[in-house]
Formats: C-alpha cells, structure tokens, sequence
C-alpha cells in the first residue's frame, strides 16, 4: 500500500475509534458488499441522528428543499496471504507471501423518487507478491461502479432502470456472484431492469464483464463473454418458518473461446435453476437445481450440445441453547462433468460467474465436473469472536472428465488417471467483528491430493494461510 493512503488509513482508524459504538434510535440499513443497496435518506430528519460518526457523510443536503441528497462511503481492506505448494507444487512461484489492499470510495447521489447517481472507485494493490499476478490482484485507479437509476411506478407496481457499470449478484451467488473475497470484486457493464410488485421481485439484464487490468482507468469490457437473465425471487410464508423464500432464473451466456477437457470452442450456454432458502426453529437451508443446455462448436470436431446439471445444498442447525451456540452444517454439491470428451455432447456444468472462495479460504479447484461433501462446525466465542472448523472431500463426477479451476482453467485432464478420489481439505478461521464498521479474520487452510491428483501430476499438500482486517462505513 502506498505510504500517504497507508497513513491516511490509520488516521481515519484512530479517529472513529471511540465514536463506532454509537447506537442510532432508528435501525440504520445493513452494510453491504455492493453499497448501492443502502439508503440513508432517513438521515435527512435530525431526529433521526444519533451521533455516530459515519452519520455526517451520509445524507447531505445538496438542494434547499431536501429532495436531493449525497451520500459517502469507503470500505478499506488489508489482508496478508501466504501460500505454499501453489497447485499441488504444480504452479510457479510455488510457494509466496504477500500483502494485499484496496480501497472503495463511493457516492450516492437521490434526487426525489425518479432519479439516482451511484459510482465507486477502486485503488487496489499488491505488497511482495511474485509475478505472474493474476487480473483480480491489481487495479491501480480504476471506475468499479458508475450507473443511473430510473425510477417510475408501474401500476401497481415499482419499475427501475440502471444503466452502466455495475456489479451484480443473485441468490447464493453460485453462478452471478460480485467476487468479493478477490481483491478487485466483478463488475458488468450492463442494462439492468427491476420490477417490484408485491411480493415478487424481477429482474433482467444484459451485459458483459469488465475485465480488471492494473493500470489507470483502463478497465474495459471482456471481448469473450456475454450474460444475460432473468431472476425472479419472493418470501414466503409457511407458517411455520421464520423466513423464507424462493427462486427461479433463466441465465444466457456466450463465451468465444471457451475451454474444456474435451477442447476448445465456442460457448452458448442456457440455465434454469431453482432455489429454495429459509430459517427456521433454530434449522437454515439454501438448495439449488441448475440445469444446463446449448451448443458447444469445438474447434476440432465442429458443433455438438451442451447437456449439463448441478445440485447445491447447504443445511445447517444452531444449538441456541448450548454454551457457545455451536452450529452444524453439511454442503453437499454435484457439477456434472463430461462423459465422453470424443463425442459431439458437451456435459461439463458451467458455473458461469461464481464467487470467489467458494469451498473456503483456500479454493485450489471449482464446481466444474465435481462432487463434494463439506461438513463444519461454527462456534460463537463471544460477542465479537466466532471460530470455525470444517473439512471437504471432493471427488470427480465423470472419470472421463478432468479437474478444473474456479475461472474454468483445466487444471488436470481426465485422460491421467481412472481415479475418483481428488483430494481432502481442511480450514479453521477464526473471525472477528466489532460494531457496524469493523471486521477481521485469520484462517489456516491444507489441502491433501488424493489418488488423481498423484496420478496425473505434482501431488504436495497445499498450506494456506490468511489474515484480514476491513473497516467500512
């Protein structure tokens, strides 16, 4: 991190310390990843102020009669990294340590009901790390978010039109996901449109990624790829449940010059899923059907279709009555993979945009041709410390399909090994959170290659380690 922001950052630390306790009388909204969310405007009533510092940068008066307001906002974030046996030995530098640290100014302008101005800045950065870095390391200056809103009623309903870079995410952000967890986060130059009508929220959009490049406002859109859908999502009531809701979606995607193991091509890639989410007596749930199919046009053997599916559960139960309130929880995940890389069918899941540390801290391989079982345990320490524990077996779907990464890079193909078995991971973490604007994090993460990650290739034991400090406001 440069020396003056370095500076700047302790600065600001030191002095919002005292004042980060401050309690509001009327609830603020959460904090989020993608910030536009949040809406301060209730901030304009001085009775509505509690005294906490971040108050004075939100809802500033820009015009005399209060229709129009500004609000501000920064998240910074330092985080040390150190990593050994890269790839299972397989990639250089194979071992490394290194910072990290990036910035998120933002500004939101309202004017009245109709009209919204939301943009976001990005400063991110690498500290010692060995080349080669990869597009989400390093952004020196660079536009994040920068978009319109049209706002109008609909009859009954609530329409909204954003135009321009913009980050999107839906549901478990399994297949549309922000990246946050990376140092520089996705973002989409795209159209977006929302509709609200009672219960039900939809949205649809089109657009392409914007392709990260490390130097001063250079960003642009990935030439490749192209996404769009439409989401749909509602709460429900069961009566018997403290929340819940569900999800269907449709989502497109093109890629020029997609990879797999059964070769190269051309990608257009159709998906419908369903999701069903809720809390209830102490129970959590978030499970996912996805099914896939379009056309796949190989470089080598000409055009074929793309015929593919996954299933994602995440259950868990919390023991509120038990010192430390222990929760239980088992991920169970299958991406199909494909069943002949020598026919005309592409059966190899997709998925598409998905988060970053998506199995955890460390995530060596992605949900491409792939089974997993993810048992944890998460235990509340304190009012401020949490600790968990979980561990992950993995095995391939098809034996005829190899292993990739989590951008969809063929990390081992198939044809090495008739093994099932991939490997078994490990992670502990233990986080901190302390008021509305302060968290942080250390985690310890292993990966153990089973019988074809020895069969087709180096097979050391990963060891990561992480630590992380974010303060927003």
């Amino acid at each position: 991190m440069p020396a003056r922001l370095r500076a700047a950052a302790v600065a600001l630390l030191l002095w919002i310390g005292p004042a980060h306790a401050a309690q509001s009388t009327n609830p603020p909204p959460p904090l989020t990843n993608t910030r536009f969310d949040e809406d301060y405007r209730y901030l304009l009533s001085p009775q509505a102020r509690s005294g906490a510092f971040w108050e004075r940068f939100k809802a500033i008066p820009v015009t005399g009669d209060g229709t129009g307001s500004l609000s501000t906002g920064l998240e910074l974030r330092l985080r040390g990294e150190a990593i050994r046996n890269s790839s299972w030995g397989q990639d250089e530098p194979r071992s490394d340590a290194y910072g990290l640290w990036r910035a998120l100014p933002y500004a939101d302008l309202r004017v009245g009901r109709s009209l919204r101005l939301f943009g976001q800045l990005i400063m991110a950065g690498t500290a010692g790390k060995l080349d080669p870095l990869a597009p989400p390391d390093a952004d020196r200056i660079d536009l994040m978010q920068g978009f319109a809103d049209l706002n109008a009623p609909l009859g009954d309903a609530q329409g909204t039109l954003r135009v321009g870079r913009q980050m999107l995410a839906y549901g478990s952000e399994r297949l549309i996901s922000i990246r946050y967890g990376a140092n520089v986060p996705r973002a989409f130059d795209a159209v977006k449109g929302i509709v609200s009508a009672g219960p039900w929220r939809v949205d649809a959009f089109y657009g392409r990624p914007v392709q990260p490049t490390p130097e001063l406002f250079d960003d642009g859109r990935d030439a490749k790829r192209t996404a769009w859908a439409l989401y749909a999502t509602r709460p429900l009531d069961l009566g018997w449940t403290d929340s819940a809701g569900i999800d269907a979606y449709y989502i497109g995607y093109r890629n020029r010059r997609a990879g797999f193991d059964s070769g190269t091509g051309r990608e257009l890639r159709h998906t419908i899923g369903l999701r069903s989410f809720g809390k209830a007596a102490g129970w959590d749930w978030s499970w996912e059907a996805m099914g896939q199919f379009g056309r796949f046009a190989n470089n080598s053997s000409g055009g074929g279709s793309i015929r593919a599916w996954s299933l994602a559960t995440d259950s868990g139960y919390r023991f509120t009555d038990l010192p430390l309130q222990p929760r239980l929880s088992l991920k169970a995940n299958i991406a199909s993979g494909d069943g002949n890389s020598r026919d005309d069918r592409l059966e190899t899941f997709n998925p598409l945009f998905p988060r970053a540390k998506y199995f955890g801290e460390l995530t060596p391989i992605g949900p491409y041709n792939l089974m997993n079982l993810h048992p944890s345990l998460d235990l509340a320490l304190s009012d401020e410390f949490s600790l968990s524990a979980s561990a992950i077996a993995y095995w391939r779907e098809s034996l005829d399909d190899g292993v990739y990464d989590l951008t969809g890079g063929l990390l081992r193909s198939g044809a090495a090994s008739r093994a099932r078995y991939v490997g078994t991971q490990g992670e502990l973490v233990l986080s901190y959170s302390s008021g509305r604007s302060f968290e942080g994090l250390i985690s310890y993460s292993l990966f153990r290659p089973g019988p074809f990650l020895k069969d087709s290739g180096p097979a050391k034991t990963i060891h990561f380690a992480g630590m992380e400090a974010v303060f927003k406001f």
